[in-house]
């Protein structure tokens, strides 16, 4: 929604087949904000304004997600999110970038900050989504709902049926299982992400999303390659184990880590105060 600050989101066109959503904002080095898994650019309503005070934001819808042109074609896994957030950087040139990212958001900072070194400056990569084992595993932490709902995405016919009944009641209790207090989710948020989800086209999109789970694990082979600062956030009550925390940590060594209290998967939501109070003190 745009403000008499905020202008309306833009589109831009990275490839023939890839347009990306995305808002710009405040003044200052560039930084660049990557929504989680089943999110879009308002994700970051809280958060973006308070960054835009020493930063100029990009929030970006990544591909498949929100508002931005879905190519039935694509893949929509990790190296095509990479590939379409890359392809935004270098469209736009920008250099000496910050990247904050949450859930695939956080995974794509860090294969980002690998592949293009040479524009990256600094990393946040809160609740990273790069431990997944099977199908929607880190969505099928939340709750027991989670999980047979999420699980069954996969199943064919019956995968594409219950995609196609979900609604606003169900999202609510899908994403309630990444919060630590299900009554932080904002009710016009979760609005306008169902709205969204009745775009042509957007429920196909987001099992594609799922269907690519091993690319998000095979995500960390990258992160060796890192050479920017990098601070890795987690909320205590993310969906990802202590076991997988350290694993990731023991790939950049020099990484910073930072757990919030009473925080789940979707931290941006439910703690915007402490993040941009961590992104802004460097």
């Amino acid at each position: 929604m745009a403000t008499a600050s905020v202008p309306a989101p833009g589109l831009l066109k990275v490839s023939n087949k890839l347009s990306m959503r995305f808002q710009k904002s405040g003044e200052g080095p560039p930084l660049v904000l990557m929504h989680t898994i089943r999110t879009q650019l308002e994700y970051f309503r809280e958060l973006a304004p308070t960054l835009a005070k020493s930063y100029t934001v990009y929030a970006i819808d990544l591909p498949g997600h929100g508002r931005s042109p879905i190519d039935p074609n694509a893949r929509l896994d990790e190296p095509y999110m990479r590939e379409g957030v890359i392809g935004f950087i270098e469209l736009l040139n920008l250099t000496d970038v910050t990247l904050v990212g949450e859930s695939i958001g956080g995974a794509l900072a860090l294969t980002v900050a690998a592949s293009i070194p040479q524009r990256i400056k600094r990393v946040y990569s809160l609740n990273p989504y790069d431990y997944e084992t099977r199908y929607g595993d880190g969505i099928r932490r939340g709750n027991w709902f989670s999980n047979f709902i999420i699980g069954s995405l996969q199943i064919p016919v019956l995968g594409a049926l219950n995609a196609s009944l979900e609604n606003k009641v169900v999202l609510k209790k899908i994403m309630g299982g990444g919060y630590h207090d299900p009554k932080k989710i904002p009710a016009d948020l979760l609005t306008e992400f169902d709205q969204v989800a009745h775009l042509p086209g957007y429920k196909r999109a987001a099992r594609k999303v799922l269907a690519g789970w091993r690319s998000w694990s095979k995500a960390r082979d990258l992160y060796r390659g890192i050479s920017a600062p990098v601070t890795l956030i987690y909320g205590d009550a993310d969906w990802s184990h202590t076991v997988e925390r350290d694993r990731t940590r023991s790939l950049i060594p020099q990484a910073n880590v930072i757990t919030l209290k009473d925080t789940g998967h979707f931290s941006a939501v439910e703690n915007p105060g402490d993040l941009a109070r961590i992104i802004l003190a460097d």
